[in-house]
């Protein structure tokens, strides 16, 4: 997948979604919306933390300001293929997204050595947050199985998320998909990202299959089950 996008900044609203409601979504969105040129992608983020879980805990509060950096791979990682290290910052509900393109080794060591990860400002936006967090370590590796639509003629995309999961060891991004379900089966993610406010005609929709937005943090859920269920 390329990195045609480096910087994004937009709302981001989310939904959990029913197996009936995903069918009723999908089948509407037909005439507005198209599905990207990768169809259905699995997608594995781990997610760096302090070692007593600073960041995720302060978002679990839902602060007006929260930020996170992750790993991110599309499909299982393989020699040669890039991953993607992430800054994302969500500030007034409004989402700020950096990230440059890299390599399992060269994240190891911009961790672990306190390396340069690249040249240029994002690199220096990602640097200078682990210089304050000072230790950040894998913590967990949150998967899910990506559907990506986008409105042909506008800035409208939206996402579905089936069947997210997560791992609290084994963190390696090359081995495999697996992980424990974080929500019931059949249910899914909907994520709608725009610059400006929903459409009417997609308001219509979400309305009429009685779609709610939901406050859902993947890595969140996560860390709820495996930290705090202990």
């Amino acid at each position: 997948m390329s990195d045609a996008i480096s910087v994004m900044k937009r709302y981001e609203i989310k939904y959990i979604l029913n197996s009936e409601q995903i069918n009723y979504l999908v089948n509407h969105l037909e005439g507005h919306m198209k599905v990207d040129e990768y169809g259905k992608t699995s997608i594995a983020s781990l997610y760096y933390d302090t070692p007593n879980y600073r960041l995720i805990r302060e978002s679990l509060d839902k602060p007006e300001f929260k930020e996170k950096v992750r790993l991110r791979s599309y499909g299982l990682n393989k020699p040669g293929k890039p991953v993607y290290l992430e800054l994302k910052r969500k500030a007034y509900e409004v989402v700020y997204k950096r990230r440059v393109a890299t390599s399992v080794d060269d994240v190891n060591d911009f961790f672990n050595e306190n390396s340069e990860i690249a040249e240029g400002q994002i690199a220096k936006e990602i640097t200078y947050f682990r210089d304050f967090y000072e230790k950040l370590i894998p913590q967990f590796l949150v998967i899910y199985d990506r559907v990506a639509y986008f409105e042909p003629d506008g800035d409208l995309r939206l996402t579905i998320d089936y069947n997210p999961r997560y791992r609290h060891d084994d963190l390696s991004l090359d081995k495999s998909m697996d992980g424990i379900s974080l929500l019931p089966d059949g249910s899914a993610i909907l994520e709608v990202k725009v610059q400006q406010a929903i459409p009417l005609w997609l308001s219509k929709i979400l309305n009429d299959a009685k779609i709610y937005k939901a406050s859902f943090s993947k890595v969140g859920e996560a860390y709820k089950r495996q930290i705090l269920n202990m």
